[in-house]
């Protein structure tokens, strides 16, 4: 894969609010060893909104980003490539090409560490597109499952089993797995409302929100207005909030007490969703396991049609 990138531009550019760091032979002098994505996490609040979504993708994408080209990052993140060389001048390199070194010295550590754990590749090195795209999927749900703890897991379930009331909260494709949730929770007789577009319909559900809802907030890559804004409304009205984002960095988790992160890694045109549905599925099931005889009756009724 090509690993060449656009020239840089002068080290004096720099981005709003982003101070200059030492160097030595190119690279930002970071301390106590930090890596370049938890180097990258602990300034997150100095960059400019497009730098930061070339942030998240870095953090959250990185076996991808270490082998792209700047315009190849730049459309991922959803931003230009001038953008992603002044980001890499924030952070202290001189241009693109450093932090792209930076971040496949990254991505081979981590490698070798995940390499002395598992079992090998899921299929032979020399596989089909087809066999790519399961392959990711799988490794999207193994990260995914890496990523979440015991703890956090329970107190989402905890908190799903015991709201008075539910809001899910996804737009565009997100609005899919908000509507497929609502219908899982509907199987265990848990009413669930969507909010799935700035419609006015969906506005009128929004002012419902009080202290015994629990928002629930899908999003993907750069989360969409009206969701960042239901977690505000949220917050400000004190309802329990939880965040599902294939982004760590998340806006919409900035707002949420609960978070929940899946890995959307593709080597295809759009996002793997297969982490998110197996997390969608778990919640469900993590209710449901919580007093199985309560729900015997509905599920098997359910299973008969």
């Amino acid at each position: 894969m090509s690993k060449t990138a656009t020239k840089s531009r002068p080290t004096q550019s720099r981005s709003r609010g982003a101070q200059a760091r030492p160097r030595r032979n190119g690279r930002p002098t970071r301390q106590n060893g930090k890596t370049l994505c938890g180097y990258i996490t602990e300034r997150f609040d100095e960059f400019s909104r497009s730098q930061k979504d070339v942030a998240r993708y870095i953090v959250d994408h990185l076996d991808e980003a270490a082998f792209q080209t700047a315009e190849e990052l730049a459309r991922r993140a959803s931003t230009s490539s001038s953008t992603v060389v002044r980001f890499s001048q924030a952070l202290g390199f001189e241009g693109y090409p450093e932090l792209q070194q930076a971040a496949i010295e990254e991505y081979r550590n981590r490698t070798a560490e995940e390499a002395s754990g598992t079992g090998g590749q899921l299929f032979d090195f020399d596989h089909s597109e087809f066999e790519s795209s399961l392959a990711t999927d799988h490794a999207n749900v193994e990260d995914t499952a890496r990523s979440l703890t015991r703890e956090q897991v329970e107190a989402c379930v905890s908190a799903l089993a015991s709201a008075h009331r539910v809001m899910l909260v996804g737009v565009d494709q997100m609005a899919f797995f908000a509507s497929y949730l609502r219908h899982l929770l509907a199987l265990l007789d848990i009413r669930a409302e969507v909010v799935t577009s700035p419609r006015q319909d969906s506005i009128t559900r929004l002012s419902r929100v009080d202290e015994d809802t629990l928002v629930i907030a899908f999003s993907a890559g750069r989360a969409h207005p009206l969701v960042v804004r239901a977690m505000k409304l949220a917050r400000h009205r004190h309802a329990h909030t939880l965040s599902i984002s294939d982004a760590t960095l998340s806006e919409v988790g900035e707002h949420a007490e609960l978070t929940l992160y899946y890995s959307s890694n593709s080597p295809s045109f759009t996002r793997s969703n297969s982490a998110l549905l197996g997390i969608i599925q778990a919640l469900a099931h993590g209710v449901y396991a919580r007093d199985k005889a309560a729900f015997k009756d509905r599920i098997r009724a359910f299973k008969l049609k």
